[in-house]
């Protein structure tokens, strides 16, 4: 008695099989065959499992997370000419605290960058017991507003090195989880014009970013140490 294989048995649950090898393959198991038929329940299973896959939305905070556990890659760092200058017009350490407050509760940071046409608002939320911190940011064009910012590549890098990358959904919004070391850089690339707004970030703790003097002098003096010692 001849017997089919899983690929053949594969193609007849798919309906792919010819039409000649598929009489064949049913004839084959009216005839009994145990082997055969454990096969072609088998992939019949198999083929309804896949089927119903395609169907499950998976949530885009389980694809970030997916991201960031693939190997670290490299890529070809932009040119020098191509990166937009930057500038910080906002900085929420530098905001002074409400008078008679020696200090307020802040954990995390805000900063707002300008870089040509374009605005970068950024959020860096470090873990509590741990290195590792979350970067959440929106970019706009500030001259005109309902340009679209959607699918901008957005990537965390230290020198060619790309430690997580994600894409701006159709707000402009993208968030990233990292751990957090020297010399790391916030890129994104602008659609059509090959331009990149290359943002350096600070490293912070939840200590560090709770307790926020009453000046925002005496801030940036603690800041700007905390740049020395790295």
């Amino acid at each position: 008695m001849k017997h089919y294989a899983i690929d053949q048995w594969a193609d007849f649950s798919r309906g792919v099989s010819p039409a000649t090898e598929r009489l064949l393959m049913e004839a084959h198991l009216s005839e009994g065959c145990a082997k055969c038929k454990s096969l072609s329940e088998f992939s019949a299973r198999l083929v309804i499992t896949a089927g119903t896959l395609a169907d499950i939305q998976v949530p885009e905070s389980t694809l970030r997370l997916a991201r960031a556990i693939f190997p670290i890659r490299t890529q070809e760092r932009p040119r020098r000419g191509n990166r937009l200058p930057i500038e910080l017009i906002f900085d929420s350490f530098l905001v002074p605290s409400p008078a008679g407050l020696r200090s307020t509760w802040q954990v995390g940071w805000q900063g707002l960058y300008r870089a040509g046409d374009c605005t970068v608002d950024l959020r860096i939320e470090p873990e509590l017991v741990s290195s590792r911190a979350a970067v959440v940011g929106q970019i706009a064009n500030h001259l005109k507003p309902g340009e679209q910012m959607e699918n901008l590549p957005v990537s965390l890098r230290v020198g060619k090195e790309v430690v997580a990358e994600t894409v701006s959904n159709r707000f402009g919004e993208f968030q990233m989880e990292y751990e957090q070391r020297g010399k790391l850089k916030l890129c994104i690339v602008l659609r059509g014009t090959n331009r990149t707004i290359e943002v350096p970030l600070k490293r912070f703790t939840a200590e560090q970013s709770a307790a926020k003097p009453r000046t925002g002098q005496n801030r940036l003096a603690a800041t700007q140490s905390n740049q020395d010692r790295q």
